[in-house]
């Protein structure tokens, strides 16, 4: 790595990224292919999926809250002001470490994915693992067509997200964060161009 490349995201935050999107996209699979008629074995692999998720999620508040910066995903003034230069009005201040198209993507992938996690914790109670046996009457029925209904609304919602994500992330001109992604870097020339350095000063790599 080239010694004026800037650091984006650490190995930690890059590992967590890749290993939530393997897990999403595994309960995806395993929730949605049967009802296409693809039958296959797939209720355990989606549980062990989900409590992974589960996992991943709460080491990420975690790290979020007490080792990193929170206040970097909070929507400001800035952002609003970008948001409506984007539709032609006034000009776009320079984003700090995230865009607001980045910031309103985390916001909707953690209700989204905090909503598919509640209600995948509770239909849990419904099969029987090798930690626990299974209780169907841990709910009433009303509550649990509520349960199936969230958990449903979550999947499709995310099939959504995860296209638009990856729609946005194959523009050129997000390429770079594609990259830091990947290998963690992007450039002194590309923060300029891109960011405000007196809101986010990444360290040299």
């Amino acid at each position: 790595m080239a010694e004026n490349h800037l650091i984006r995201h650490r190995f930690l935050s890059r590992l967590s990224h890749w290993l939530m999107a393997v897990s999403i996209l595994t309960l995806l699979a395993t929730g949605l292919l049967p009802v296409f008629g693809i039958k296959f074995t797939w209720l355990t692999i989606h549980w062990i999926a989900g409590l992974l998720l589960t996992a991943l999620v709460a080491l990420h508040i975690i790290r979020a809250l007490f080792f990193q910066n929170p206040g970097s995903m909070w929507i400001g003034r800035r952002d609003i002001r970008a948001g409506i230069a984007a539709i032609g009005i006034g000009d776009a201040p320079k984003p700090g470490k995230y865009t607001l198209p980045q910031k309103l993507m985390h916001h909707a992938v953690t209700i989204t994915g905090l909503t598919a996690i509640i209600t995948g914790l509770l239909m849990l109670r419904k099969i029987d693992t090798p930690f626990w046996s299974r209780d169907p009457y841990f709910l009433s029925e009303g509550s649990w067509g509520i349960v199936y209904s969230l958990h449903d609304l979550a999947s499709l919602t995310f099939v959504t997200l995860i296209i638009l994500h990856v729609y946005f992330t194959l523009q050129p001109d997000k390429w770079l964060y594609l990259r830091s992604m990947l290998l963690g870097w992007i450039t002194p020339e590309e923060l300029e161009a891109n960011h405000d350095a007196t809101r986010w000063s990444p360290p040299e790599a």
